[in-house]
């Protein structure tokens, strides 16, 4: 397995993942809330036109899923990997998402917008992200009207994506903050500066394993490269306070920090039904405490392959049929211990 969230990437000890989505709507025909199935189709299918039916390579790079013909844990997976959102999965009538075949890129068709093009990457790579995704929203525009306005910029279904239409946010692993309570300062302090703070899969989930996704709230009258610099700003700073209170936390006491990570490693190595939950859990303090130097004989690729082989859906499909709750926790414990071999 060679995908981006695989691999690690720039400040990957405290950054997990990058990503720039861009909400686009077509000129001609009614955003999704409003548009009836026929037009649905057609959007669908100028979308595929556009990526398909141009010549050279271009279309040999990606795939395309049609949401109502995936089977519900297919299309969890596609989630799990971030790769579509939540209110995609659930809106299956006239709903696509078409793939790179490195999955950085995916583009959704008839989410909350007829368009929502997105790249991710491993570590703090916002930039990196923003290039990809401008060429494959320049690539769209050569066939595809876009609804636009001179004055508002790009016409959304959403108020906050008015405007450029971007999204740029950062996945962070923030053990040490939530330890000692300074998450909630960072919290109230991003709040104030208009940044969202969501859990492990965006809007209304939770925050997992310890893991933020943190990202600008609005993108009226704001350029795409300022939106950009403030996200890496705000990322740097709490990269910086977590690395601290890290550091300050394993020098404070050093036999309690690390019994709490072999006691983590413990139990992901010798449990025989553990849940997904805890799983996450118990992987932060591995994850941790192989960044800090603790663990020295474990692949942090291998942690990041693990968090992605345990969720529920990418675990059905691994082994090619429907379980359990119990067997999935069962199933979850042996596939830890055998990667942590």
């Amino acid at each position: 397995m060679k995908e981006w969230y695989i691999k690690s990437g720039p400040e990957s000890d405290v950054v997990m993942s990058t990503r720039i989505r861009l909400a686009r709507n077509f000129n001609d025909f009614p955003f999704p809330s409003r548009m009836k199935r026929e037009d649905g189709e057609k959007v669908l299918n100028k979308v595929k036109e556009a990526i398909f039916g141009r010549s050279g390579a271009i279309g040999e790079s990606f795939q395309f899923e049609h949401i109502q013909r995936m089977d519900p844990i297919q299309r969890q997976a596609l989630v799990e990997k971030h790769l579509i959102s939540l209110d995609l999965a659930e809106n299956q009538v006239n709903s696509g998402v078409i793939i790179s075949y490195d999955e950085k890129i995916s583009i959704m068709i008839n989410e909350e917008d007829h368009l929502r093009i997105q790249c991710l990457f491993a570590g703090l790579q916002l930039k990196e992200a923003w290039d990809l995704c401008n060429k494959v929203d320049n690539l769209l525009e050569e066939t595809i009207d876009y609804a636009f306005d001179e004055r508002f910029g790009y016409l959304t279904c959403c108020p906050t994506n008015i405007g450029t239409g971007i999204r740029a946010s950062a996945m962070l692993h923030l053990p040490a903050l939530v330890m000692t309570g300074y998450i909630k300062g960072i919290l109230d302090i991003c709040s104030k500066l208009g940044i969202a703070v969501r859990g492990l899969y965006g809007e209304n989930t939770e925050a997992l394993g310890n893991m933020f996704q943190i990202s600008n709230q609005a993108s009226l009258g704001q350029p795409e490269d300022e939106i950009i610099s403030k996200i890496s700003s705000i990322a740097r700073q709490i990269i910086d306070q977590e690395r601290t209170i890290r550091r300050e936390l394993h020098k404070q006491n050093p036999y309690r920090f690390e019994d709490k990570v072999y006691r983590s490693l413990g139990l992901l190595s010798n449990a025989r039904i553990i849940s997904s939950e805890e799983a996450l859990k118990l992987l932060s303090d591995v994850r941790l405490g192989v960044y800090m130097g603790i663990i020295n004989n474990i692949d942090i690729n291998i942690l990041n392959e693990i968090q992605l082989l345990i969720q529920p859906a990418n675990l059905q499909k691994s082994i090619g049929r429907t379980l359990s709750s119990d067997e999935r926790d069962i199933k979850r414990a042996e596939v830890i211990r055998n990667k942590l071999k």
